[in-house]
Parts: C-alpha cells; structure tokens; sequence
C-alpha cells in the first residue's frame, strides 16, 4: 500500500471517528436521541384509561399547565386550548384510531401520534397570540379539516 493511501484511510478513519463521537455527545449533552419514554395504552378503551377519560387543561403548577388530549379522526379533543403567556405547557397525547401528526406552527412542536402509544411533549409559549395546532399525518379523507387552535393570553 503506497503512504498517501495510508495517509488518507487514517484521515478518513479518524474523520468517520469524529463525527460518530460527536452524535454521541449530541445525543447525551443535548437531549437528541431517539425517545425512550414509551408508554403504551389500549386503543379501543381511551375515553375508559386516565387521563385521558378526562382530557383538557390542568394548571399543576405555577405557569404550568398539563394538556391532556385525544386525536380521533378529523379532530382534537379537547377542541381549544387556552393559557396564559409566559406558561410550560406539558401535553400528553394519543390516538383513538389511526396514526395522527401534532404540529403547532410557529414552534418546534412536531409530532406523529400512533394508537396505543402515548406522546408526552413539553413546550414553554412566552409570546402571546393564536397558535394554529394542525394534524400533519394524512389520516382520511377530511384530514385537511383537522385542526385547531392554541390561545396564549
């Protein structure tokens, strides 16, 4: 093998190395790895398991709030949501039916919703205004209808 051959399989190495270390630092310092808090749920008994026999806003805390949600087929429940500015909002979600998108626009929110899972997210919303909440996973035929709308007052 000639020395600029060698030279450059080190360097490749050495280069393949660095990133694999650096997606791994990612990963740990910066919260970026793939979830692992995995609760599941009967799909057929959601409106029967708590929370979700009971879904809406809870204030648990201060500037806390905690939005339980079911997505069924072209809609949210609860429909609106409404908080004061300046709250962490922790939602807590899953699907009756089929698989769901959750995306709120103008945030980094963006989420697919399968049944008989849960999909815990957690976002603080400083600016107040109207946030369009969107189902973004085509889910049927009226899946362009299924949105609605998160207040910040």
């Amino acid at each position: 093998m000639h020395l600029d051959e060698k030279i450059w399989l080190i360097l490749s190495f050495g280069m393949i190395m660095g990133f694999m270390v650096l997606t791994a630092y990612q990963a740990v310092a910066f919260e970026m790895g793939p979830p692992s808090y995995t609760e599941t749920i009967d799909p057929q008994k959601v409106d029967e398991t708590a929370p979700f026999d009971q879904p809406g806003v809870k204030q648990i805390g201060e500037n806390e709030y905690e939005v339980v949600m079911t997505l069924q087929i072209f809609s949210f429940t609860p429909m609106e949501i409404e908080i004061p500015a300046g709250s962490t909002v922790h939602f807590t979600l899953t699907s009756k039916d089929v698989v769901h998108g959750f995306q709120i626009a103008d945030t980094n929110i963006n989420a697919m919703v399968m049944p008989g899972h849960i999909q815990k997210i957690s976002q603080k919303f400083d600016e107040p205004g109207e946030y369009l909440v969107l189902c973004n996973e085509y889910c049927g035929a009226g899946h362009q209808f299924m949105s609605t709308k998160l207040v910040v007052n």
